[in-house]
């Protein structure tokens, strides 16, 4: 029996959508050479991580481990997949693949850290392949919403596993590789151990639609626009986005892209051959002459982004133009769960400028870059794999992908982010629970979830802050009253009076007869005056705020 194990393990992107980060193995126990797919970044929001700028994948289990990591593999260059490539290659080190679109992404990131061009190593599609250790991997071209997304084929001694990425079946994308069933089957005729499969669709039940549909739906609402149309999708779906010029070209309307990742795509796309051609664009000053009835925006912001073009012309201005009464807004996009907040927020100040807001409710206006339940099966079907694996997923997609797996007769696990599984067998087996979660960009800092930063600042936020300074003399005796500051709490509580001559007095009244003992320990005054702080503000405002004490001494 071979001693050798072959083996995968999520570390973001299983029990989730977003911040994609897989690791596989081969090799002897505890030893396996490894591989990283993926490295990907998602967002924070105000409820649950307020002040923090991007959130990555805990990669200590790696970092420990760097020693036996190859290489990094980038299927595409969406920000879950590709965002945090420069935040952690300093730690790990070794070469990044990727083919051209993505590398010109990545190694935009890397360079904003200080990494050469020569970091990303740029790969063609399949049959090349990359060995390293004991990997052969080859970038196997799929559709989906940005230019030049890639399955990956892993081939080892143990078996050959099939890493899907984020995938759909579109025989006519407009832009990048159309989906190519014949190679999908010609890969698949040597045996496939495991196909890790997308699941983000799984519980859409009609198959997928075209990128090549929404043309003329969109030609016909740009056309029946009276004033000026601005309309937002992903920055990295460039196919939308040419979609978009081209209709609003053929309406008659000139085009203006504003923010800076829609300008960063589709100069990337150009600078890789990726976009042939796209319709000429008029710049941001230029665009302010254009009669409003000729004009149309395409924009970023199409999740709520709070500093994104959208949101900013919800607000007022951007770059000098404004949204007037009679102007349109198109949202050419889904919305991601968790984004509706923000995204509900814009369109109704859209909707208090007289502004036409048209979304995607009705499907005329976007389709998903992610295959729905049919094309899932459709992709076992093709690939026809001993064992399947879903992943890019919340649990209860990676459970209803499971579920369609074992209907037809192939094994399935369902394994979150932290489950080993070991795919050396006839059926997949989670081996190992890994301790993983989330660091915080905070600022120019990297910083553990766990760590209690953040959670102090969403308790100091829904409790409010005050800070008590006490100032004692040589001999150890308080020198005047104690003072406070209120941070976030309201001015006077039930006694009428203002909160601060409240709290003041009830911790005056402490120091007044506090032991002598207690004086000489400031750790008994900070316990004690945060002690009474709180049972004041509880008293008075109903909520025990968030107090720190301030202790002077004098010499």
């Amino acid at each position: 029996m071979s001693t050798e194990r072959l083996i995968y393990l999520p570390l973001g992107g299983a029990g989730e959508i977003g911040m994609n980060c897989y690791v596989y193995g081969y090799g002897p126990k505890d030893k396996e050479r490894l591989i990283l797919v993926d490295l990907g970044v998602t967002f924070p929001d105000m409820d649950t991580s307020p002040g923090v700028d991007l959130i990555f994948p805990d990669l200590t289990w790696v970092t420990d481990r760097k020693d036996q990591l190859e290489a990094i593999f980038i299927t595409h260059a969406h920000e879950d997949h590709v965002g945090a490539v420069g935040h952690f290659f300093g730690q790990l080190g070794v070469p990044v693949y990727a083919r051209a679109f993505t590398a010109n992404i990545a190694r935009r990131k890397l360079s904003e850290h200080g990494f050469g061009e020569e970091t990303v190593t740029t790969v063609s599609a399949y049959p090349e392949c990359v060995e390293t250790g004991p990997f052969k991997v080859s970038f196997v071209p799929v559709s989906h919403s940005i230019p030049e997304s890639s399955s990956l084929l892993i081939e080892t001694a143990g078996g050959r596993v099939f890493h899907t990425g984020d995938f759909k079946i579109d025989h006519n994308p407009i832009v990048g590789e159309a989906f190519d069933e014949a190679l999908w089957q010609d890969i698949a005729k040597d045996g496939i151990k495991a196909l890790v499969c997308d699941s983000t669709n799984v519980f859409s039940k009609n198959a997928g639609r075209s990128e090549s549909e929404l043309g003329g739906n969109l030609e016909a609402l740009i056309k029946g626009a009276e004033r000026m149309v601005v309309a937002t999708t992903f920055a990295s779906n460039v196919a939308r986005v040419k979609t978009l010029a081209e209709a609003g070209e053929r309406a008659g309307r000139s085009i203006c892209l504003m923010g800076r990742a829609m300008r960063r795509m589709v100069e990337a796309s150009i600078e890789t051959g990726v976009l042939g051609s796209f319709p000429p664009v008029v710049s941001i000053d230029d665009a302010r002459d254009v009669p409003r009835e000729n004009l149309m925006l395409l924009v970023t912001g199409s999740q709520g982004e709070r500093r994104a073009a959208s949101a900013q012309l919800a607000r007022g201005k951007f770059n000098g133009i404004e949204m007037k009464e009679g102007d349109m807004f198109l949202f050419s996009s889904k919305t991601i769960p968790g984004n509706e907040r923000g995204v509900i927020s814009i369109m109704n100040q859209f909707s208090e400028m007289g502004v036409d807001v048209v979304d995607d409710n009705d499907g005329l206006y976007h389709v998903s870059g992610h295959a729905n339940r049919p094309d899932i099966a459709k992709a076992h079907e093709l690939m026809d794999p001993q064992m399947v694996i879903p992943m890019h997923g919340e649990h209860r997609h990676l459970r209803e992908h499971a579920k369609l797996a074992e209907e037809a007769g192939r094994a399935s696990a369902v394994a979150v982010n932290g489950m080993m599984v070991e795919l050396s067998g006839n059926k997949p087996k989670v081996v190992e629970y890994i301790e993983t979660g989330r660091r915080y960009l905070d600022g120019s800092t990297q910083i553990g979830a766990l760590d209690g930063i953040v959670r102090d600042r969403i308790r100091m936020a829904l409790n409010g802050h005050v800070i008590v300074t006490v100032i004692l003399d040589e001999d150890g005796e308080p020198l005047g009253e104690p003072w406070c500051e209120l941070m976030g709490l309201p001015e006077t509580g039930r006694s009428k009076a203002p909160l601060v001559e409240v709290l003041e007095e009830d911790l005056g009244q402490f120091l007044g007869r506090a032991k002598e003992a207690t004086l000489k320990d400031d750790g008994k005054i900070e316990q004690e005056l945060r002690k009474i702080a709180r049972r004041t503000t509880l008293d008075e405002i109903g909520k025990k705020a968030e107090v720190s004490v301030i202790i002077s001494r004098l010499a």
